[in-house]
């Protein structure tokens, strides 16, 4: 395996060498390498949302890709792997001749990049890695008070900067590495911090999140809003999610009087975009923030008249015709799910391969619950709680919906693998159609049907203190 992957990174410098004025313009780089256990034979290639290119794996699952005309940045790799759709990112500059090697059953823990360009991406994957045990730990520390939290993470972030500072010294890196590098633990650190308050106080009290230290926030003057670096970085695009909702709450409290954090007020939200208009210029980063922000309120409002106020301001100020109609479509889907009106008769199939109507499933009050093999996370956690909630109340059919293409196999596979039952698992026949008619975004939505398949709740949630409440008011009906 290693003189096959020698032969590999040889004829990648016998490519550059060829190269040489594209070297010297900057214009090319190559990523190419081996999957371990592959679903199918693509390796998607993006950058900023934009598909590059798809490319197919060889008979030894092996692909070698030249990027032409490059612009340095991060790149995403996406494929599939049994436990749906997964994707990394690696960073390309000028000269790199990347190769990486990832079994898809193990798809982060397993990343391994050699070649050109290969020390700096190991040190990005393995800080993606950290960030990830880190934030598991960090879950106990939101449970200290203000001063005692702000003492652990800077530690930590302390403890970090030193790593990087050591590996700076011991190797060669430009300068866009360094601020991809330096950004993930400057808004790791953020993100912890602008997550906080709602972990330790909660949403019930607004004037305890204002009795924060004076200085909580100063790291506030150091965002940058517009980072063309970190565009594409996770921890970079989290942060400004959760900022923005802070943000939005803070000019919420300007005008209005609530002690309670009302996050589906049409005022709330709208602020939210206009800040988020007002403080980001660059158009990658605005639009899916726009996007998403709209795409909460719009799933959790019940006022037809305040929403197509908002979505006159979003249609105004986004410029992604992507996301405006997948808004548009998403918006004439909720108004058709009224209370009262009957659900659509979408075609399920079950895990025998059979064909069924999903009116022909609601004979009784019902709860459809949603999920994909892309949040596993989601997965076990729904049907633990569903399998709870049927014994409380076995009078409510719970009805569980894969939203994945259809793969009877490959998706009883996946149940069996985290040892639940088949009983009323179903996949749509079309599940673009499907999640387009039912508005199912988020994943955690669920609806509630009475017996005669008419809508009681067209958006729900699993995990609301208030789901009980909502599913004996169902009962009671």
């Amino acid at each position: 395996m290693r003189l096959l992957f020698s032969i590999l990174l040889i004829t990648l410098t016998f490519y550059s060498c060829k190269k040489e004025v594209a070297r010297d313009e900057g214009k090319t780089a190559y990523i190419g390498g081996e999957i371990i256990n592959p679903i199918n034979k693509q390796v998607i290639i993006s950058k900023s949302n934009t598909i590059i290119d798809t490319i197919l794996l060889d008979s030894k699952n092996r692909f070698l890709y030249q990027v032409n005309d490059l612009e340095s940045g991060l790149f995403t790799f996406k494929l599939q792997t049994q436990h749906g759709e997964e994707f990394q990112l690696a960073l390309l500059e000028p000269n790199d001749s990347i190769m990486i090697r990832l079994n898809t059953i193990d798809f982060d823990e397993s990343l391994v990049f050699t070649g050109n360009g290969a020390k700096k991406n190991n040190y990005l994957i393995n800080m993606f890695l950290e960030n990830e045990e880190i934030n598991k730990n960090i879950l106990n520390y939101y449970q200290l008070s203000p001063i005692a939290f702000e003492s652990k993470i800077d530690s930590i972030k302390k403890l970090r900067s030193t790593k990087l500072n050591l590996f700076l010294k011991k190797n060669i890196a430009s300068g866009l590495f360094h601020q991809i590098a330096k950004g993930n633990i400057d808004y790791n650190y953020y993100l912890n911090k602008e997550i906080y308050p709602f972990a330790y106080y909660g949403d019930n009290e607004i004037k305890n999140l204002q009795s924060l230290p004076k200085n909580f926030y100063n790291y506030r003057k150091n965002i940058d809003y517009n980072s063309n670096a970190l565009k594409d970085y996770f921890t970079y695009k989290t942060f400004l999610r959760y900022h923005f909702k802070n943000l939005a709450l803070s000019e919420h409290l300007k005008i209005s009087k609530d002690s309670i954090l009302k996050r589906n007020s049409y005022c709330y939200n709208l602020d939210k975009l206009k800040l988020i208009d007002s403080l980001i210029t660059d158009q990658d980063i605005k639009n899916p923030l726009l996007s998403i922000s709209s795409i909460n309120y719009i799933n959790k409002t019940k006022n037809l008249k305040e929403l197509d106020s908002f979505l006159n301001y979003y249609y105004e100020k986004s410029t992604d015709e992507k996301d405006k109609n997948y808004i548009k479509k998403l918006v004439q889907s909720l108004k058709q799910l009224k209370v009262g009106n009957k659900i659509p008769n979408l075609t399920l199939v079950n895990y025998k391969g059979q064909e069924v109507n999903l009116h022909k499933l609601v004979r009784k009050p019902t709860a459809l619950y949603f999920w994909s093999t892309d949040y596993k996370s989601h997965l076990q956690e729904s049907h633990t709680k569903v399998k709870d909630l049927m014994q409380k109340y076995p009078e409510v059919n719970f009805i569980s919906i894969n939203i994945d293409r259809p793969n009877a196999k490959s998706i009883s596979k996946v149940l069996t693998q985290y040892g639940l039952s088949l009983k009323n698992e179903y996949q749509f026949k079309d599940p673009k159609a499907a999640k387009e008619a039912l508005a199912i975004n988020p994943i955690i939505k669920v609806m509630l049907l009475d017996k005669k398949g008419k809508i009681v709740d067209p958006h729900t949630n699993l995990f609301s203190v208030q789901f009980e409440e909502e599913v004996l008011g169902l009962l009671n009906q």
